[in-house]
């Protein structure tokens, strides 16, 4: 079987999650209660065996680290192959790389060392639930230089305008990749290519001074390659914004999404913490909420997600909100439309409402 490694390029990621990402990069954010959004691109490379991923990270990684340790959680703390976070720490003073093309350049011991024949390249914006070997498949079947994948959204939103689009004809063939605001063919950030094929185009990259490789190296060369586009048709969403983060969440609250992304047969894994089940006081009221492990509700919740150690107090009201690890809610606040990033503290009697196509927004350690 020919094997595939994976790389989790962060460097071109759109940064626009504003408070959610003052202390760390988006690829750390939390999501869907104890998750984060690195979490479903990593989960969906082990679920498709494979064993070597590489993270290219640039900013804000602190968290990210932490969060990933050696990759224990997903089975990646490993004699060969396993987790590799690699962030710039090159000194060549004749490197002439720029853009992710450092990354690829300066990393290329990775490259050579995996024992795979192919590399698949994604981000982390994009969440679904999706196994590449049936991308290596078909992208042997019909012998394709590269192979891009995309989906194809019923409804445009704003998080899509700034997302790349394909054209593609009836074979399966990509002929366009531009920003077309009416196409519906929403580019994953995830392509396949062989790894000798990649050092090709990277070292030819380099040498033009380019330094983006997606757009320099694969987009700009559309007319020359064989670019195959394989469409992916489960639940999917992209993260790029505040309001398309507090959409796709809500979206979770729905049985059937849910139970589309968090599958039995492809799991999504997470760094794992030993906490205390939920307690629910005889005062609690909770209706179609996510509730993690070691949270203490006194008061109604409603439509909302709260993380791990969540404390909402007697009387308190939380409604259509997303509250994050360890926040305290305290007696009589009223939360509506609102995100609280994580250790935020809500005082007593106090108010705060956002508009459901605007959430308030707290920022993490914040107390109102």
């Amino acid at each position: 079987m020919d094997q595939i490694a994976g790389i989790i390029n962060l460097d071109h990621e759109q940064d626009l999650l504003d408070e959610l990402t003052y202390f760390r990069c988006g690829a750390a954010v939390p999501f869907a209660g104890r998750y984060r959004m690195i979490d479903f691109t990593i989960s969906n490379m082990t679920n498709s065996r494979i064993e070597s991923v590489a993270v290219f990270a640039r900013r804000k990684y602190r968290s990210l680290m932490d969060h990933l340790e050696q990759g224990k959680a997903w089975d990646l703390d490993r004699k060969r192959g396993g987790l590799f976070i690699l962030p710039p720490d090159w000194n060549d003073p004749t490197d002439i790389s720029r853009g992710d093309l450092q990354h690829f350049h300066n990393n290329i011991d990775f490259l050579r060392r995996t024992l795979a024949d192919y590399i698949l390249v994604s981000g982390s914006q994009h969440i679904c639930n999706i196994n590449f070997q049936d991308v290596l498949k078909e992208h042997k079947d019909v012998n394709a230089d590269v192979t891009v994948i995309y989906t194809k959204v019923d409804e445009l939103y704003p998080e899509h305008q700034m997302a790349h689009k394909l054209d593609v004809d009836e074979e399966g063939r990509v002929t366009s990749i531009n920003n077309d605001q009416g196409n519906t063919n929403v580019y994953m950030d995830m392509y396949l290519i062989k790894k000798d094929y990649l050092y090709e185009l990277v070292e030819e990259c380099i040498a033009h001074g380019c330094s983006h490789f997606f757009l320099d190296g694969i987009k700009a060369k559309i007319p020359d390659l064989h670019v195959h586009a394989f469409e992916y048709e489960g639940v999917h969403a992209l993260v790029n914004s505040v309001e398309s983060y507090y959409r796709a969440s809500t979206k979770l609250l729905d049985v059937e999404e849910r139970d589309e992304l968090f599958r039995d047969d492809a799991p999504v894994l997470t760094k794992v913490k030993n906490e205390a089940p939920a307690k629910y006081a005889t005062s609690s009221n909770v209706n179609n909420t996510l509730v993690a492990n070691g949270c203490i509700i006194e008061g109604h919740v409603e439509d909302s997600i709260l993380f791990r150690g969540v404390k909402v107090g007697e009387g308190a009201v939380i409604k259509n909100s997303i509250i994050m690890q360890r926040c305290e809610i305290e007696s009589n606040a009223v939360l509506e439309n609102v995100i609280l990033d994580k250790d935020c503290s809500i005082s007593e009697s106090r108010t705060l409402i956002g508009a459901p196509e605007k959430p308030f927004v707290l920022p993490k350690r914040k107390t109102m």
